[in-house]
This record gives structure tokens, C-alpha cells and sequence, in this order.
């Protein structure tokens, strides 16, 4: 157990069903103008905008309105800053998925800079560390995948065969608020409750493997995952369970606080390179990996013996069932067998489908990191993983 560590800064949380109806305030804690993000579509065609908007009115709030139409590439939060450099909000509201967040985010942190965001990315900025001012940041989630809302990273990408996917970061970027409401992710699509669950899911398992990892990081990812393995079948299936829904927004919500604080393993480390040169759903990415990877990763740690990661493997896998008395192996195989078993009863896609071909597998080895990884995989091993995947 690590008796020396940090732990970076958590937004101010109002979780619960109904908990939107104290975004008003909750803008108005810092002004009456408003930066709002959000997608192109979920929400501005739903119900609860139009509840939204007459709240916002009634409080008198005045609002621009950028919309985020793909993940977010720097080009996108640069054109969202200069939108609204005249109108000069109070602060910014990012309602959406995780895409829309990190879009939302990283516009905060740029509005006082006023310079292209590129600038301070990681692996790709030209510039020292961001100074981590910002303009005030509320996140509303509507999916339960990235745990954004918790994070204090914004994920961009330019894709292409010279792309990249990485993270603008601070801990000041954090969320000054968040606010968590099941209510709003009745609506997803069984295609994005499936990837970005899975994704949660990976966040949650990979900082609970993490060898940055410490003891408050594997309690919350302990509980998240107890909270995400009961509910994300039941979400993909029955969309407008919202006890379901329910258990997977508070798990992602953790998986953002664990992976800020531990890191993550080798899924993550292939996203990030494989998202830089295809235009594949970050979700959809790692939940086609999750199982090999795993399954990989096992293998080595029983290879070397690792015992304390092993012990973790089937902490996990006890979570999963209600059988008791089995020994450490059937439980880290059993939730070996319920990654391929999720893989195939929500049809994620390989990464075929996304473009991905035996011949790009050294790239995205030669690009790819597992620094936090229980174990290193080795070259090999990597593409083994992308052969099964794939």
C-alpha cells in the first residue's frame, strides 16, 4: 500500500435524479452570462432543453450557444473560444457526452489565453505547461462513459495518418461543478450506453490495476465497479431502467476521479494512439480491446507470478457473481469470460469495422504506451492484443 501520494482537486458534486434543476444556481453562483456546449442534437431536441430554457429565463440568464458536431479536435475549442470572446461568460456549461465536456472544458481554460489551444497539449504543444487559468467550468453529463465530469484533462485529436489524440491538462481544469443526473442518459442509444459504459467499466478496472494507484484511488474504483458490473447489461437492454442508469452515472463519475489520480493501463495507451489515426469512437475503441487486452495481461502476470495484481483480478471477479469459495484463478477467469461475454452480447464492433488492418499494427505499437499497466507488454504481446481485436 502506497503511504505517500496526492490527490487532485474534485469538483463540487450534485448527484441524483432531478439534480438539473439546480443548474440555474448553480450558474448564477458566478454571473448571468453563459457559455452553453453541447451537441448538435440530444439535447437541443429534447425535452428537458426546452424546461431548460424557460428556467434560464426565469433567472434571468443570457446565454451563446456553441455546439460540438464530432470529438474534439483543437480547431473546434479554438473556434469555440473566438465565438465568444465578445460576449465575455461568466462561465461555462458543458452539457453532453464526454466529447462535448472535454470540448467545453478545454474552451474554459482557452478564453483567458485567447491562443490556439494546440499550443499546450501534451506530446504536441510547442509551449511550457498551461498556466491553468480558466473561465468557471460546470459539467452536466447526459452518457455514462469518460467520467469527464470528474477529470482534469480535455481529450483532443486530429486524426489522420500523421494524427494524435492527447490531453490538455491541469489540475484547475477539473470541474468547478458537476452535475450528475441519471434522468438525462434515459436516452442513449444501446450503441452509446454500450461503448461508453464499457468505457467507464475500463477506466474504473484499469486505475484499479494501475501501479500509480493508491489506496483512496483502489477504494473508489472498487466501489465503481460494484456499482457499473450489476448495471450496464441492464442499461443496454433496458434503456429506461433507471436504476441502471442510475449505477452507471456514479461510476463513471468515480472512474473520472481514479483515472485523474492513477492513471491508466494499456486499453487507454491504444486508444489514444488508434484514435489519433482513425475516426473511431474513443468508447467503441476501448471496449473492443478490453478483453484481449486483459486477457494478455493476465497471461503475463501469471507468467512472472505476480500476486498482489492477480489478488486484484479476482477481487474484481468475485464482484461479478455470488459464488464464494472458489479459488483466485476461477474468479479472474470468470471475469475474463464476462469482458468477451459483454464484447458479444452488445455487439461492439472489431476494429475492422473502424479501419483498422494488420498492416497499421506497428504504427500504432510504436505510438502506443502502457505506463500504467499492472505489467509492460511487450511488442509482441501489443500486437497480439490488435490481432484479436481486430
Amino acid at each position: 500500500m502506497k503511504d505517500v501520494f496526492n490527490l487532485a482537486p474534485m469538483p463540487v458534486l450534485h448527484f441524483g435524479q432531478g439534480k438539473i434543476s439546480v443548474l440555474s444556481a448553480a450558474i448564477k453562483t458566478y454571473g448571468s452570462r453563459f457559455l452553453l456546449v453541447s451537441g448538435t442534437r440530444s439535447l437541443v431536441t429534447s425535452t428537458h432543453f426546452e424546461k431548460l430554457l424557460r428556467e434560464f429565463d426565469a433567472a434571468k440568464l443570457t446565454f451563446e450557444h456553441f455546439m460540438v458536431r464530432s470529438e474534439p479536435t483543437p480547431w473546434i475549442v479554438d473556434e469555440g473560444v473566438q465565438s465568444v470572446l465578445r460576449f465575455s461568460p461568466d462561465v461555462v456549461v458543458a452539457i453532453g457526452g464526454g466529447s462535448v465536456l472535454d470540448a467545453g472544458k478545454a474552451i474554459s481554460a482557452m478564453i483567458p489565453l485567447n491562443e490556439p489551444v494546440k499550443n499546450y497539449l501534451e506530446g504536441v504543444g510547442t509551449k511550457p505547461m498551461h498556466p491553468g487559468l480558466k473561465v468557471p467550468f460546470i459539467a452536466v453529463p447526459t452518457t455514462a462513459g469518460t467520467g469527464s465530469e470528474a477529470a482534469r484533462n480535455a481529450v483532443l485529436s486530429e486524426t489522420g495518418p500523421n494524427g494524435y489524440k492527447r490531453s490538455l491538462r491541469h489540475n484547475n481544469f477539473v470541474s468547478n461543478i458537476a452535475i450528475v443526473d441519471p434522468i438525462l442518459s434515459l436516452s442513449c442509444p444501446p450503441s452509446t450506453t454500450a461503448a461508453s459504459g464499457m468505457d467507464a467499466f475500463t477506466q474504473l478496472l484499469e486505475s484499479y490495476l494501475s501501479c500509480a494507484g493508491n489506496p483512496i484511488t483502489d477504494a473508489l474504483a472498487n466501489q465503481g465497479l460494484k456499482h457499473v458490473a450489476p448495471s450496464l447489461l441492464t442499461a443496454f437492454k433496458d434503456p429506461e431502467n433507471l436504476v441502471a442508469r442510475t449505477g452507471m452515472a456514479l461510476g463513471a463519475y468515480l472512474s473520472g476521479v481514479t483515472l485523474t489520480n492513477a492513471g491508466l493501463g494499456i486499453v487507454h495507451g491504444f486508444a489514444s494512439s488508434i484514435g489519433g489515426f482513425f475516426p473511431i469512437a474513443h468508447g467503441v475503441i476501448c471496449s473492443s480491446l478490453m478483453a484481449p487486452a486483459n486477457k494478455l495481461t493476465v497471461r503475463k502476470l501469471r507468467s512472472i507470478d505476480d500476486g498482489k495484481s492477480l489478488n486484484k483480478y479476482a477481487n474484481v471477479g468475485k464482484i461479478l457473481t455470488t459464488q464464494e469459495g472458489h479459488g483466485r484463478d476461477y474468479y479472474i477467469d470468470l471475469l475474463l469470460s464476462t469482458l468477451e461475454t459483454w464484447t458479444a452480447e452488445m455487439n461492439i464492433p472489431k476494429l475492422s469495422q473502424g479501419g483498422v488492418s494488420s498492416k497499421d499494427f506497428e504504427r500504432i505499437v510504436n505510438t502506443t504506451e502502457n505506463k500504467n499497466n499492472p505489467v509492460a507488454l511487450t511488442p509482441e504481446e501489443m500486437l497480439e492484443v490488435l490481432e484479436m481485436a481486430t
